[in-house]
């Protein structure tokens, strides 16, 4: 099994009643509210633990998020290159650049290019929809977003794989009459593709082309579920799908006692408690966002929402969950060393197996010492007793 290791850089240090004040922790919070000198600590402390998963064999992940507290890193090709350049040995996954708010995706290959080149082959590409406030901060239009990913997927692939001089492209969404990546990639004819989504059509998809599917913190039910899709797509192209073709993010905390890592823990929940605060209109009111046969009941009853929320994510006005119901909702993996493998084995077994962990592992007000020290013990403890866990083939 492969594991990577992913942060948002977060900035958890505003008020409740300013975020509530303002309807939401994304897209239309004011900047004044960031403090440029806090944000530099949070990106220097984040870089230098990407460092330490270097040194310890866990792979990294950039994403991109705008305009809110949940993620500061706003462009995910400028963090590509650095990491690409500072660390020597594991993969990049880039999950990723929001395609369906870029107007040029030839543009988009050239940065995954040149990533690629200067990482000397230890890219992965990551494509993610977006969606609700990314849809605002990026001046795009939510109606037809599945079309725009789509094409945007297949000029990305197209301009990577091309070497033979200029090309033109001619889509629905993009024109491009001269594209001609410069530098090609490093690896041929590009770098594997990755996908996250819990949507089983789009999943399905998924199969068909055989991407890695990337499943966020959705529980096991949703999880088989979107992965059952994925074995669809994928039989109806004569394959089955290995088991490195499924990766499960799990919020993951490991401490030297069971008791220590589930205090810190809590703080990981602050991606869904607050981090996650979207105003309506950025959200479940956004036109082209959720299934048209779901989109009556929500518009009509609060209660709906239930339909389309994350799996970790309390329905409005109930109790925020607890370290032990995100665990037992398989949703976070935390505790000592031995806790930690056990809870991650027995989620493996229970959705019939992934080749990849994805581990969100800083959120909150957690301290770059205590992030630093569940690294150390993940990496040294943990991975290596997950490699019995081997990618197998699934019919």
């Amino acid at each position: 099994m492969q594991a990577w290791y992913i942060c948002e850089a977060p900035y958890p240090f505003i008020d409740r009643a300013v975020i509530d004040a303002h309807g939401s922790a994304r897209a239309n919070l004011p900047s004044r509210y960031c403090d440029p000198r806090r944000a530099a600590d949070i990106f220097h402390e984040v870089l230098d633990e990407f460092l330490l998963c270097d040194e310890l064999g866990i792979n990294v992940i950039s994403n991109e998020h705008h305009s809110g507290i949940n993620c500061l890193h706003s462009a995910s090709p400028l963090f590509l290159g650095i990491l690409a350049r500072q660390t020597r040995n594991v993969r990049i996954l880039s999950l990723g650049t929001l395609i369906t708010v870029r107007d040029d995706p030839v543009r988009v290959a050239e940065e995954y290019a040149t990533a690629d080149v200067i990482s000397r082959g230890r890219l992965d590409i990551g494509f993610v929809k977006s969606g609700g406030s990314e849809m605002a901060s990026g001046n795009a239009n939510p109606v037809g977003i599945n079309e725009r990913f789509w094409e945007a997927i297949d000029l990305i692939e197209a301009a990577l794989r091309h070497r033979d001089g200029p090309f033109s492209w001619e889509g629905r969404h993009f024109h491009h009459r001269h594209a001609n990546v410069w530098p090609s990639c490093w690896q041929n004819p590009h770098p594997p593709f990755w996908a996250a989504t819990g949507d089983p059509e789009t999943g399905r998809e998924l199969g068909r082309r055989g991407y890695v599917h990337t499943v966020f913190a959705s529980g096991a039910e949703r999880t088989i579920r979107a992965w059952d899709a994925y074995r669809e797509g994928s039989s109806e192209m004569g394959r089955s799908a290995a088991l490195d073709r499924f990766a499960y993010m799990g919020f993951t905390y490991v401490g030297e006692t069971d008791e220590e890592a589930w205090e810190v823990a809590r703080q990981l929940l602050w991606f869904l408690e607050v981090g996650d605060i979207a105003a309506p209109h950025y959200s479940s009111l956004l036109p082209g966002q959720i299934p048209p046969e779901v989109a009556p009941k929500l518009y009509r009853a609060a209660q709906a929402a239930d339909e389309v929320a994350h799996a970790g994510r309390p329905p409005q006005g109930r109790t925020p969950m607890t370290v032990q119901d995100a665990i037992a909702r398989g949703i976070m993996f935390a505790g000592n060393p031995d806790t930690v493998r056990r809870q991650i084995a027995d989620f493996h077994a229970k959705v019939g197996g992934f080749g990849h962990l994805v581990l969100m592992g800083r959120s909150g007000m957690m301290t770059h010492a205590q992030t630093e020290t569940s690294i150390r013990l993940f990496g040294r403890e943990v991975l290596p007793r997950l490699q019995e866990l081997a990618p197998r083939l699934v019919a």
